[in-house]
Parts: C-alpha cells; sequence; structure tokens
C-alpha cells in the first residue's frame, strides 16, 4: 500500500520534485522557465533527471540548473541495484506489485521482452529516486513527458512514494499512446497537464471518459525578454529564421527545397537554420546541391538572448514542422511581433492564424511553403507589423510564465492537501478524483 500524504498547513508549502527524462536541453528552457515561477509563488522544487544531456548546453542559465539537478543514472548500476533490493526488503508488498507494474507497462510496448528488461530498469530507478525523495521530504513528483520519466514517477508511486503528475508535449507521445500506456499512468496520475487544446484532446482520446477531469490545460510560459519586450521596427533586410531541431519531423529538407525554389524565381532573401541535431550533415548536402550558400546559413545552437536578436533581425520565424506539440519558438517569434510561416499541425494553428499571426500551410508541401515565404518577404512592413501586433496580444493573453505556474502551484498543493483546485475565470473547474 501506498503511505499516505500528510495534510500540509498553510505556512507549510508542498515540497515538489520534477523529473525529467534529460535535463537541462538547450531546447528546454520552457521547463526552466516554469521551475523558476513555481519556485518564485513559494513551492520548493527538488530537480531530478534520469541522465544527462549529451550536447554542449549553451545558455548560462541552463548551465545553472544542470548544477542544481540529481541525475538518477549517476548512481550507476550497483547503485540502483543497491536501492531495489533495500525497497524489496524494507517493503516487500509494495516491490512485488512496483514489480508487476513494471512487467505490464514493458508488456504494452510491443518489443518482445525488451520492454520488460527497459520497465525493470526504470524500477530499478524508481527505487533509487524514491530514497532521494525521502531524504528530502518530498511532497509530490511532477515529470515532464509521459514517456520514461513518467513510467518512473509511477513506479515510485506504487513503491510507496508520492503521489505524481506528469505534462504531455507531443508528438511523441501520441506517436505512440497506446504502447506508452498513456490510459495507465493518467489513472494513476493525481492529474495530468496538456499545453494545448490539441494536446488535452489526444490524451481524452486514449483515457476513459471518467478520467477527463484530470486532464487540465497549463500553457508554456515566456521569458520576460520575449514577452516583455519593446516593439522593434520590422528590419528592411529580407531575412527569415527557423528555429529547431535539425531531424526529420522538423521538416528542414522541406524548408530548403522551397528555398531553392525560391532562388530559382530570383527572390532575394536570406535563410538562418537555428539548432542541431543529425540531420545536420544531409541538410548541408542539399544546401550545396542547390547553390544555396549564399542564401542558407546554419548557427547550430545559440543561446535565448542570441535567439531573441535572430527573430528581432528576420522579417518573420518559419517552422516547417510535419509533427509538434506547440512549439515555444512559435510563441516567441509572436512575442516579439514577428508572424509566424508555419503547417497545419497539431496545436500551432491555436497561435498561428491565416492573415492574422502569419502564414499556414500544409505540411511537406515545398510548393506552398515557397509561396508563403514569398508573401513573407513581399508583404509590406505594416503588414508584418499588424500581424505581429496580433500575435503578441494573443500570446500575452495564453503563455505569461507567472499565470501558467500560479496554475500548477495550485494543482500541487491540491494534490498534497486532497482538495480540488478553486475555479479559475468563473468557470467551475472539474474536482480532481
Amino acid at each position: 500500500m501506498n503511505q499516505p500524504t500528510s495534510p500540509v498547513r498553510d505556512d507549510d508549502p508542498p515540497r515538489v520534485a520534477y523529473l525529467i527524462n534529460m535535463y537541462p536541453q538547450n531546447s528546454q528552457s520552457f521547463i526552466r522557465r516554469e521551475l523558476a515561477e513555481v519556485e518564485a509563488q513559494g513551492i520548493p522544487v527538488h530537480r531530478y533527471t534520469v541522465r544527462r544531456w549529451d550536447d554542449r548546453i549553451v545558455d548560462p542559465l541552463d548551465q545553472a540548473e544542470s548544477r542544481k539537478t540529481e541525475v538518477v543514472l549517476d548512481a550507476g548500476a550497483g547503485g540502483l541495484l543497491r536501492a531495489a533490493m533495500a525497497a524489496a526488503a524494507s517493503r516487500p508488498l509494495a516491490f512485488w506489485g512496483a514489480l508487476a507494474l513494471a512487467v505490464r507497462l514493458g508488456r504494452r510496448t510491443g518489443s518482445a521482452g525488451r520492454g520488460v528488461v527497459r520497465h525493470l530498469i526504470y524500477l530499478a530507478e524508481a527505487c533509487h529516486l524514491l530514497g532521494s525523495l525521502r531524504r528530502r521530504g518530498v511532497d509530490h513528483v511532477h515529470a515532464h513527458f509521459g514517456t520514461n520519466s513518467t513510467a518512473v514517477a509511477a513506479l515510485c508511486h506504487a513503491l510507496g512514494g508520492p503521489p505524481f503528475s506528469f505534462t504531455v508535449h507531443g508528438p511523441e507521445e501520441f506517436d505512440a499512446p497506446l504502447g506508452l500506456a498513456l490510459d495507465e499512468k493518467v489513472r494513476r496520475a493525481r492529474f495530468a497537464v496538456a499545453i494545448s487544446d490539441y494536446g488535452r484532446s489526444q490524451l481524452r482520446r486514449w483515457v476513459p471518459y471518467e478520467q477527463w477531469p484530470k486532464i487540465r490545460i497549463v500553457r508554456c510560459g515566456l521569458d520576460p525578454m520575449f514577452l516583455d519586450a519593446d516593439p522593434a521596427p520590422v528590419p528592411a533586410a529580407r531575412r527569415l529564421v527557423c528555429v529547431g531541431r535539425l531531424a526529420e519531423q522538423k521538416g528542414h529538407l522541406t524548408l530548403i527545397e522551397a528555398a531553392a525554389r525560391l532562388r530559382a524565381e530570383g527572390v532575394d532573401f536570406e535563410l538562418i537554420l537555428v539548432g542541431d541535431g543529425p540531420l545536420r550533415g544531409e541538410i548541408e548536402r542539399q544546401v550545396a546541391a542547390h547553390g544555396l550558400q549564399d542564401r542558407v546559413r546554419l548557427a547550430g545552437w545559440q543561446s535565448n538572448s542570441a535567439i531573441r536578436d535572430l527573430v528581432l533581425g528576420s522579417r518573420a520565424t518559419v517552422l516547417s514542422s510535419f509533427a509538434e506539440g506547440l512549439p515555444v519558438v512559435i510563441m516567441e517569434s509572436l512575442a516579439l511581433r514577428r508572424p509566424v510561416v508555419s503547417t497545419y499541425v497539431a496545436g500551432i494553428p491555436e497561435l498561428v492564424e491565416p492573415g492574422v499571426t502569419g502564414w499556414l500551410v500544409p505540411a511537406s508541401s515545398a510548393e506552398a511553403l515557397a509561396s508563403a515565404l514569398r508573401e513573407a518577404l513581399d508583404a509590406p512592413v505594416e503588414v508584418l507589423e499588424r500581424m505581429g501586433a496580433a500575435g503578441a496580444a494573443r500570446v500575452a493573453e495564453r503563455h505569461r510564465a507567472a499565470t501558467e505556474a500560479g496554475k500548477l502551484v495550485e494543482l500541487f498543493r491540491g494534490s498534497v492537501e486532497g482538495v480540488a483546485p478553486r475555479p479559475r475565470d468563473g468557470v467551475p473547474e472539474p474536482a480532481l478524483p
């Protein structure tokens, strides 16, 4: 049986632990901001990551986060084994229940015995995490991404650890919802968070109706350097910027094909690709094959402040993704009053409205993308400024970090105190089961 959670007094805020598979990363500034705002509202947060990120961390704030974060796998195989043996000896019934859960979750992956072996490793990680959580007096665990980090949080809870919740971002979770056992994870969690209306719809799709009240929307919050930036004039330079990991799902090769079409038509432009990843070599080859070396520049990963300057120095931001959740770079661009050219994918249409805040095209259509890029390059400055102002207003309404973190703080307190959150904006929230 799980140990009951002690009620938290008004003057004794709940202690929360965040668990992420790999943290920090260059592309996870939204988690860092969320953590900072939760702490600013009086909730102590302990940071855990299952493993370290292998690439170089660019932003100084992310480097500072890395120093604050405990790495579960730093315990080594011996440390994890000792933690599992200790858990089995001290709470055998809970351990065997968690073991059965690990096997059940592993069988759902559809990868023969590999899924079970992987989840047995997650169980050992959960045993190690449980000891650290107890030493720190943690009352609630919140995981980001509904993948292995949430599996570890669920197994830790089954061992007798604190209640847990998790945030689903997409698209990875929605690619394999049954294999990731999203329904089981939602059932066991105190609550689940989606970052967009689209994300909530996908979670609701895979869980029974009676579990729907657990699913809340908490949007990603923006850094003040974007959200509170003074309006800057649209530059005369015919420059576009794309920010994202260089991987197939981001559609960069379609973007290069669209750029080649623009060059063939004699359109003047500059395209800056910010980010890195496994597709960098192929992108460089395609840039050379199309003779785009003087038009396309790969800038690698950049700090938040550098990205801000690049967006401000462009006419529009481009994101040619095939699959997404709701990209933070779209929020950042709109906050800086730069319209966005993107695709009809996932939660993107919740922010990018054709003719109002930018352009939307079918994913993977180089022809449609080239046409939208041409319009963005040729649009009068006053049109771009009007779109940018509309985008900034929409983002300010939905993505203020302090407001969104406040929703989480309420949910954390409700989880630990065993009460439902208060209604917001006059709309009653369904009670937490």
